[in-house]
């Protein structure tokens, strides 16, 4: 098979090649780079493997370039690294590796170009691309790598069940490539993840957490979580998320199964969001459901205040997910919390003020915030989809209406604690705190103008009612 390199890439590799000749050594292109060139995805890392030295082949490969990148040598793994035009480069010499069943951390030892290959954790990454004079541009296939992408199949090239034992992050990376190329995983391979899913525990949960992260940032993150669910990864991990599953049944009442909506509501949110963050929030959205579930007879099934449970949750799972504990969970924290806002004010006669304290509460994420909110309106009743992205698509006109006419976005009221404590010559004290919040929430309503006289002149009539005097 001939792979049509770009000229940058050709000069890279040439490059790297004409070093290795200089060197002796037998030089190679490996893994997912080669691989991306075959199914035409954009890459900009090189993995480069020879059978001798890595370190001294970055350090003579730098050398043929004009530029002369930096070279990072990591001698106690035997690998070097440099970046040139763009393309992040490493090196290694070939290797072979056995593995101790305590641990992920292998054995190392030189090897072949064959047993470099074998080592890898799937056939597709086990391809290879000469890049000496002599061969440049030979694929080397030992396992059938490119059957297996023309077929959309994830194997592995020794028996499933060693590869997974040997590492079992490759659990994770089996079903992330499936999710993001979206490839069938052979069932051989599918059943030693099940076999082996308790393996998994002695993988650290950041390396967990990059693989998951992977999957929900793929263009259908479903595939993954109904892979991790049916191979038994998920309750190891993330077992809240687990709990979602399953619908009950009473007087003919049931509720949707919020494991499946909410992987329709993250597949929905997809096309239209490359966040992690916000995709996070959209995982999390209805994740207190279970713990709120109730029901009412004659009514039905309720998960009242599942929103400000599910904001609780989230640092908690944050930290169990070793997640940032930063910003970005607070941004997820207020989408969970607020994203029942403004599919609830489709069911009622929307008010200015309502509106208001949505743009207020919202700030700067309301534009997020809808996002989510347009991708949970989910039902079987197409007639009722259609009803709630019309009412939908009227609130978002009115909140830009709002906003255009109040500027409540990222709003502070005119009146601070400052201002309150000169005027009455208060000390700071709760009586301070309940005078701003007054103001504010009378800006809100409407009773008053978004202006500072109005709202000092209300600030005094509500001193006057509680018998405060203003400072001379």
């Amino acid at each position: 098979m001939n792979i049509t390199l770009s000229d940058k890439e050709q000069f890279i590799l040439s490059h790297i090649g004409q070093a290795a000749d200089q060197l002796g050594l037998d030089a190679y292109a490996i893994g997912g780079f080669v691989r991306d060139k075959i199914l035409g995805r954009p890459c900009i890392d090189f993995d480069i493997v020879c059978l001798g030295n890595g370190m001294e082949l970055a350090k003579k490969a730098a050398e043929q370039f004009e530029e002369k990148p930096n070279v990072h040598l990591y001698e106690n793994f035997g690998t070097a690294q440099f970046n040139v035009q763009g393309y992040d480069i490493e090196f290694v010499g070939a290797r072979k590796e056995s593995y101790r069943k305590d641990s992920r951390k292998p054995i190392v030892e030189n090897g072949s170009l064959e047993d470099d290959q074998r080592r890898r954790d799937f056939t597709i990454n086990a391809l290879s691309l000469s890049i000496n004079n002599k061969d440049f541009g030979v694929v080397h296939d030992p396992f059938n790598g490119i059957a297996d992408i023309e077929n959309k199949v994830i194997k592995t090239p020794l028996a499933p069940t060693k590869t997974y034992i040997d590492d079992p992050l490759r659990m994770m990376r089996a079903i992330r490539f499936a999710t993001q190329l979206e490839f069938t995983i052979e069932q051989a391979s599918l059943d030693a993840i099940k076999e082996n899913a308790e393996r998994i525990n002695i993988i650290s949960q950041e390396r967990i957490t990059d693989e998951l992260n992977k999957i929900i940032l793929s263009s259908k993150p479903s595939i993954g979580f109904i892979l991790l669910k049916e191979t038994g990864l998920l309750p190891y991990f993330f077992p809240q998320m687990l709990d979602l599953l399953g619908t009950e049944i009473i007087d003919g009442h049931g509720h949707k199964d919020n494991f499946y909506h909410t992987l329709q509501v993250l597949d929905n949110i997809a096309p239209n969001t490359n966040d992690l963050w916000l995709r996070w929030a959209t995982v999390l959205h209805d994740i207190a459901k279970p713990a709120t579930k109730k029901y009412e007879a004659g009514h039905g099934w309720t998960f009242h205040g599942h929103e400000w449970l599910g904001g609780k949750m989230v640092p908690k799972i944050f930290k169990q997910l070793k997640l940032p504990m930063n910003d970005k969970m607070k941004f997820v924290q207020k989408m969970v919390r607020l994203h029942l806002r403004p599919i609830s004010l489709t069911k009622d006669e929307i008010t200015d003020s309502a509106l208001r304290r949505l743009l207020f509460d919202a700030g700067e994420d309301i534009d997020s915030l809808m996002t989510l909110c347009n991708a949970d309106i989910t039902s079987k009743n197409e007639r009722k989809v259609v009803r709630f992205r019309k009412n939908f698509e009227l609130v978002k006109k009115r909140l830009i209406e709002v906003e255009e006419s109040d500027k409540i976005r990222n709003w502070q009221p005119p009146i601070t604690g400052e201002v309150i404590i000169k005027t009455f010559d208060l000390k700071p004290s709760k009586i301070v705190g309940d005078l701003k919040l007054a103001v504010r929430e009378a800006i809100l309503d409407g009773d008053i103008p978004n202006d500072y006289d109005a709202a000092f002149e209300f600030l005094l009539e509500k001193g006057k009612a509680l018998n405060l005097k203003r400072k001379a």
